[in-house]
């Protein structure tokens, strides 16, 4: 799927009311280290609804045919579903809605990234600019102090760079980039 198309789609789920259901939001409950639900419960509503999605289609992909609905975690896959439900995490060190984040692409799409990101540091709008744009690198500090699977925090980190980048094995990575950019 092409860029904008994606960002189009990102946008109206943004405005939809709401996080993800109660079922959804138990299962994730279940999924997660204790430290990793809190920061997972902070997020953007939105955002909670949309990695949970992200991580229910994440673990019927890789689960195959023998995916049972409810079926125990595993601690093999259990950090697989942990980068799917993490990977925007820094996401909540800029504190923008989507308001503020539909300005923030915006923004880094007329003026670079580059110029962008350096915002990092600043006050006020630019800094929350420049913290959303760089999530990634926030997110995976975050994860580190959750004390996450170093796995986890490499998707945190990685998810926004080219395949050729990513450290995680190839199809586990594939599937995780899929389904967050479908």
């Amino acid at each position: 799927m092409g860029e904008l198309t994606h960002l189009v789609r990102r946008f109206f789920a943004s405005v939809q009311r709401g996080g993800p259901t109660e079922v959804d939001r138990a299962w994730v409950e279940a999924v997660l280290s204790r430290s990793e639900y809190e920061l997972w419960a902070r997020q953007y509503a939105p955002d909670r609804r949309h990695s949970a999605s992200v991580a229910r289609r994440v673990e019927r992909e890789l689960a195959g045919e023998e995916f049972i609905e409810g079926a125990p975690i595993n601690e093999d896959t259990r950090w697989v579903l942990a980068s799917a439900l993490l990977h925007d995490i820094g996401k909540i060190e800029s504190g923008l809605g989507t308001a503020g984040r539909v300005c923030a692409t915006v923004v880094a799409k007329v003026l670079g990234a580059d110029r962008v990101t350096g915002w990092i540091d600043r006050d006020g709008c630019r800094g929350r600019v420049g913290r959303y744009l760089n999530h990634p690198e926030f997110g995976a500090e975050l994860l580190r102090g959750a004390r996450s699977d170093p796995r986890t925090v490499a998707w945190a980190s990685e998810h926004h760079r080219p395949a050729d980048s990513w450290t995680l094995p190839a199809e586990i990575a594939r599937v995780l980039h899929e389904f967050d950019n479908d």
